[in-house]
């Protein structure tokens, strides 16, 4: 199903002369030439912050892009704006965006990619990434939990590894109380771990581990319980 944000960005793309055809994409100036989704982001996403809109409504363009391209390089451009003379973009704008997606009950790797890569794995911007995606709402959402938020807090849980241990043990400590999210939190302490820039103390994420109520045999449990027993950081 079509969202009015991925409307206003076919419709935004046509202006550009670039539309959609069966499963590709063409553009006026080669319409003999079939473009991949990818290639569009490539070309086109950036253009966006050239456009005469206040930079809100740049944003809300530019997400509406990735909804309907569907790639990783869309966000790109919003990191590249955000960081560029015009930037920082609006808060709002930006962080709701990001958590509106990952509340969607659609595919969303695109956009936990780019939390895990390049907003979390930067120590100037991961604090606030995680407070603003999760951070902020963790207590709302395990006193009242529902789907949508659910969704969201399992989805950054997951992808949550680089994210300073100082930063996400309180998420984590407040996630922990709720048995629907410990497989996500399980995920976020084994990538905290084994991911290159992944950050935890052992004692205090082997105390939380032990609170999660998981299968006993859950892929990686008992290896994850040995390392953090011995006091390895990183595998």
């Amino acid at each position: 199903m079509e969202t009015q944000a991925m409307a206003a960005a076919r419709r935004w793309l046509a202006d550009q002369g670039v539309g959609q055809v069966g499963d590709g994409w063409v553009s006026a100036d080669a319409p003999d030439v079939l473009l991949t989704a990818g290639q569009v982001a490539h070309s086109w996403a950036g253009e966006v912050f050239a456009e005469e809109l206040d930079t809100a409504e740049q944003v809300r363009l530019a997400f509406g892009l990735l909804d309907l391209l569907d790639e990783y390089w869309v966000t790109c451009e919003l990191r590249f704006a955000d960081e560029s003379a015009k930037g920082p973009l609006p808060a709002d704008a930006l962080w709701g965006g990001y958590r509106e997606r990952l509340e969607a009950e659609r595919h969303v790797e695109a956009v936990t990619y780019s939390l895990w890569v390049d907003w979390f794995e930067d120590r100037d911007t991961a604090a606030t990434a995680f407070a603003e995606v999760l951070g902020n709402d963790i207590g709302r959402i395990v006193a009242e939990p529902s789907e949508a938020p659910l969704r969201r807090a399992r989805r950054v849980l997951a992808c949550s590894g680089p994210v300073a241990w100082p930063v996400k043990e309180p998420t984590y400590r407040c996630a922990v109380r709720l048995p629907a999210l410990h497989p996500a939190l399980f995920a976020g302490l084994l990538a905290s771990c084994h991911d290159i820039y992944g950050d935890l103390e052992p004692s205090a994420a082997l105390a939380l581990l032990d609170q999660l109520d998981l299968p006993a045999d859950t892929r990686h449990l008992a290896e994850l319980r040995h390392m953090l027993a011995a006091g390895h950081k990183h595998r």
